[in-house]
């Protein structure tokens, strides 16, 4: 009999033998290694080994004794513990002693260390398959040293497979509790309680996008990550740019609170403690170090065929970093890829709390806070579970709950990674929910408005739609997105869009960067008080420039990304002057103007000295979007842009800072919205590559209405003749030049008629808002196959 076997004896087929984890890092040590993975070393006890520790005395029939109680009602608690004592109070084989001690003593050996410390981790035999995968049913204990402590934690780990979790697991999976073994993982620990550690998946996890890494990372050991202890960085990692050594593939990299970390305490244990507030506000990672983990991600998904969940680690004496655990991802794999199911809330309600949302349904019910696990007979199935944050121990209430808020925890958490699983709506990371949501009160919790949730108070009417995206018809005219929040761009990306017809640099702007630009370019005109802001907002930035910069390359990287290699076209900032004051730093920077609506906006601000040197920072986050992160899907539009002259004005300035017209693949749009537009499309045609139509302003100074005023709301019409007329015109003009038009207005998601007679006018492409993008896909399809 195979008692113990060493990590490079094992692999992936090995599963029945030392269960999911164990097999899985033997297959990292052996196929894996050798191409560069570090993984510690280790050693796994057998299925066979845990069998003839059940076949000691009385304990399998004990086990099996209490284990038939549950069929005669006897509560589950009260038979788990039974179970447990009994395992706990049997020795260990002897033979299973020595072999684990001689084992132990060679890591020993290689390590120089008389008693090195290592993680004992539980690997149940049908754990992580497809059919039957949960996170963390059994147990797994850091930081052991001696042959005392791996003994004892050994023993712990049997026990553990008849944690009450893992009994209700099995009950519900039909599994029998006796045909499932256990296999003792012991894996040299990594000193991340000096440095950090976290988790990584090869697709996103909210979405199942494929083409990036998601790295989540945190002080000390990672269990706080796992667990949801801390709200985490993150950082995504664009695949297709890890290959080629001279790209940043780092789309994205945000910044956690992580106000606390697991270290190692006395006696072979851990503790948690409270962050400094300089490792708060710094990153874990380096984007060296995140690039070499997504590398290493990349080449164990490769490995394994098949989208991958790792856990990582940095040792904070040596540096270097590791693999420490992989298992398939179980979640977003698995989902039908054309089904697409929307809710949508059609009702409002006041809003209590915020948080990230995790899945992208609706859930409502009364609140139900708790301390910790209870029962499950006192946990009211449809509540609204409410706690700080959960671990293992709370899945069986996480089923029956119609929707879960937590305190703490990121995407990656043990809240967010089941309730995905449940497909149970979840927010996590809300830091507040507990105090002030009340036990009984009637909330909705949405994930369905974008990468923020919210909890509203009552139950709100919300309502659901199921597209299945394989039947939309296929369409000569294009069919582009309008998005403008970064964090939501993944969650369309299996929607058959054509790309990105407009992508709004001024939301990016006001939501992910909230600074004026010339407010970091020239912070001595500012009052103290919007200093200290600037300096709250960009702290960690030695250059206040390169804030504006980074967060604005991230949001269009992370659309850009989304779509390619499909264009997305990105309009430079239109804020009006109004808008502009509002930003943080803006007042002294902008004029009063008594009609913004057409004052000092789109091009005409480019190259005045006014906002010259802000525009250069919105030209430096594009060249790095495009030349250093590789996404040369990117294209840039202009808005607003009143006259040729105009036009090789600001293409000039876009020159002097590296956005050259046609290098690198660069194509530059203009918005088509003012009537000198159409009326001198030949020779706009001469400096940009496309137009699109922008119809809201195209119709306002069309009419001469305002589009924001009550009074003249009968007047404004974007199918009126002189509007419609004028969009036929530009297309014929266009065309002659050799070059395309869209419109990216609101109209053709709300007008099937207005969408007919953009196709019957020759349009190349409409560009409208996700949720509308199947309607419109339909609608542009019937006009199609009717003008034929």
């Amino acid at each position: 009999m195979r008692r113990v076997i060493w990590f490079a004896d094992l692999g992936r087929n090995g599963v029945g033998v030392v269960g999911g984890k164990n097999a899985s890092l033997g297959e990292l040590v052996g196929h894996l290694g050798p191409a560069g993975v570090r993984v510690p070393n280790g050693f796994a006890t057998t299925a066979d080994a845990y069998r003839e520790f059940l076949s000691t005395g009385r304990l399998r029939e004990q086990v099996a004794e209490q284990l038939a109680r549950l069929h005669g009602g006897a509560p589950l608690a009260e038979v788990g513990a039974a179970v447990r004592a009994a395992v706990l109070a049997t020795a260990l084989p002897s033979d299973l002693e020595q072999e684990l001690a001689g084992a132990y003593e060679q890591l020993s050996r290689e390590t120089g260390q008389a008693d090195p410390d290592v993680a004992v981790r539980s690997s149940a035999t049908a754990e992580d398959l497809p059919e039957a995968s949960f996170a963390g049913q059994q147990e797994t204990f850091l930081n052991v040293r001696g042959r005392a402590a791996l003994l004892d934690s050994c023993r712990r780990c049997y026990a553990s497979l008849f944690t009450d979790r893992a009994i209700d697991y099995r009950e519900r999976l039909g599994f029998d509790h006796l045909a499932v073994a256990l296999s003792v993982g012991v894996q040299l620990m990594v000193r991340s309680d000096l440095a950090g550690a976290g988790v990584m998946f090869t697709l996103d996890p909210e979405s199942g996008f494929r083409d990036v890494v998601v790295v989540s990372a945190a002080w000390g050991l990672g269990e706080t990550v796992v667990s949801g202890q801390v709200d985490p960085d993150e950082y995504v990692v664009f695949k297709p740019s890890l290959a080629d050594p001279g790209l940043n593939p780092v789309l994205q990299a945000s910044i956690g609170s992580k106000r606390r970390k697991a270290v190692y305490a006395d006696g072979g244990l851990t503790r948690t403690v409270d962050t400094s507030p300089e490792e708060q506000a710094t990153r874990v990672l380096e984007d060296g170090e995140v690039r070499r983990l997504a590398q290493w991600a990349v080449a164990v998904e490769r490995h394994y065929g098949c989208p991958m969940d790792l856990e990582w680690a940095k040792d904070g004496r040596s540096g270097e970093l590791f693999v420490v655990q992989a298992r398939p991802e179980t979640v977003q794999s698995r989902r039908r890829g054309t089904v697409l199911r929307r809710y949508r809330l059609t009702g409002t309600g006041e809003r209590l709390v915020d948080g990230i949302a995790v899945g992208e349904a609706v859930g409502a019910g009364p609140v139900c806070t708790l301390d910790s696990p209870v029962e499950l007979e006192r946990f009211p199935a449809g509540a609204v579970l409410v706690t700080a944050i959960t671990d293992p121990d709370w899945e069986p209430l996480m089923k029956r709950a119609a929707a879960i808020v937590t305190d703490h925890g990121g995407r990656t958490s043990h809240a967010a990674i089941v309730s995905r699983e449940l497909g149970v709506p979840a927010l996590v990371g809300t830091g507040r929910a507990t105090s002030v949501l009340a036990d009984g009160q009637e909330v909705t919790v949405s994930c369905a408005e974008g990468a923020e949730g919210h909890v509203y108070a009552g139950r709100v009417d919300f309502e659901e739609s199921e597209t299945d995206l394989g039947s939309l018809p296929d369409t000569r005219t294009k069919v582009m997105l309008n998005l403008a929040d970064p964090a939501a761009a993944l969650r369309w990306w299996r929607l058959p869009a054509d790309g990105v017809g407009l992508a709004r640099m001024e939301f990016m702007v006001a939501h992910q960067v909230r600074v004026h630009p010339m407010a970091l370019v020239h912070p001595e005109r500012l009052s103290s008080e919007d200093r200290r802001r600037v300096d709250e907002l960009s702290g960690g930035y030695g250059d206040r420039t390169e804030y504006f910069v980074d967060r604005l390359a991230q949001g269009v990287a992370r659309i850009a990304a989304s779509r390619r290699p499909d264009p997305v076209v990105v309009r430079t900032s239109d804020f009006k002057t109004n808008e502009y004051a509002r930003l943080v730093g803006g007042k002294p920077f902008e004029p009063v103007e008594a009609n913004p609506m057409i004052g000092w906006r789109g091009a005409s601000r480019y190259y005045d000295e006014r906002y010259r040197e802000g525009f250069a920072l919105e030209c430096r986050a594009l060249r790095r979007v495009r030349d250093e992160m590789g996404l040369t899907n990117v294209v840039v539009m202009i808005p607003f842009c009143r006259t040729p002259q105009e036009a090789d004005r600001v293409l000039a300035v876009m020159a002097d800072h590296g956005l050259t017209r046609g290098q690198n693949g660069l194509q530059v749009y203009v918005m088509a919205e003012i009537p000198s537009n159409i009326l001198l499309a030949e020779q706009f045609a001469e400096r940009f590559d496309g137009f699109s139509v922008g119809s809201n302003d195209l119709t306002q100074l069309t009419l001469g209405v305002d589009r924001d005023s009550e009074l003249l709301a009968h007047l404004f019409d974007e199918r009126d003749p002189a509007v419609t007329r004028s969009i036929e015109t530009l297309i014929a003009a266009a065309h002659a030049a050799g070059r395309t038009v869209g419109l990216c207005g609101q109209r053709p998601s709300n007008d099937p008629e207005f969408t007919r007679f953009l196709v019957e006018a020759g349009i190349d492409s409409v560009s409208v808002t996700p949720d509308s993008f199947a309607a419109v896909k339909q609608h542009v399809a019937a006009a199609e196959s009717d003008a034929a």
